[in-house]
């Protein structure tokens, strides 16, 4: 069944929190820069905060990226909408990220169980299923996940379905895609992955060489912090698809 997420051109750029190389990761001023130079894919991981706000934001706790203690999951979100990325920006909501840009999509790392409910009715209020693709290192996240939206979305590869992949065997009918560390990504794995109708995406890619490497090898998408240099690579392989604005 063909799934609508990945209908666009490969391969795919994925801006990796935004594209953390150039501003603050999972922040607005990341987001728009990717938005600018093109990108309609974008990465991002998401929280839940008490009260069931689903911000997107790496971590369970404040403390690294915006020097406030926390775990967020146990504050309500007015708690924590004075704090920081970086010291200078706001956390984003998931919902007004999807709002700001109808036509980008966006790879949802869900973090934290926390979030699964909270983040099934973002989708919900958004109608924004065939713009988002469910990942997690979690495969019983991804489960848990899978049934709360209680209707066909995007899913990538649990860590156990990787490991499948590499024998032949396929995922699941909702996986669409796998999501690799790039050093999994060898031509064997794309080969197999292809075999059983998967896309393989490689992350997190930052250097120009092996973004070249992967993309000759046949992967169908890279997630990079790094996005000036990964849409120079694919500009100069005749690759570059630029977003298409609604």
């Amino acid at each position: 069944m063909p799934c609508a997420f990945l209908d666009f051109p490969r391969p795919l750029a994925f801006a990796h929190r935004g594209g953390s190389a150039h501003s603050p990761e999972n922040s607005w001023r990341a987001f728009e820069h990717a938005v600018g130079l093109g990108y309609a894919y974008m990465e991002t991981d998401v929280q839940a905060t008490a009260d069931g706000v689903v911000i997107a934001f790496h971590d369970r706790t404040l403390d690294r990226l915006t020097g406030r203690p926390g775990r967020i999951a146990q504050l309500e979100h007015r708690d924590l909408a004075a704090a920081r990325i970086d010291g200078t920006e706001p956390i984003p909501l998931l919902e007004d990220l999807l709002g700001a840009w109808p036509d980008i999509r966006f790879n949802v790392d869900v973090k934290d169980s926390a979030a699964i409910g909270p983040l099934a009715e973002v989708l919900r209020r958004t109608a924004a299923w065939d713009r988002v693709c469910i990942s997690s290192f979690s495969g019983s996240r991804l489960r848990a996940t899978r049934r709360t939206l209680g209707r066909p979305v995007c899913m990538a590869t649990s860590p156990a379905a990787i490991a499948a992949v590499r024998l032949g065997a396929r995922p699941g009918s909702s996986v669409h895609c796998a999501q690799v560390p790039a050093a999994v990504a060898s031509a064997p794995f794309v080969r197999r992955a292809h075999e059983l109708g998967l896309q393989v995406h490689a992350w997190t890619v930052n250097d120009r060489g092996r973004m070249a490497a992967l993309l000759d090898r046949g992967v169908d998408g890279i997630m990079t912090d790094e996005t000036v240099t990964l849409r120079e690579v694919l500009a100069s392989r005749g690759q570059w698809h630029p977003r298409r604005p609604a």
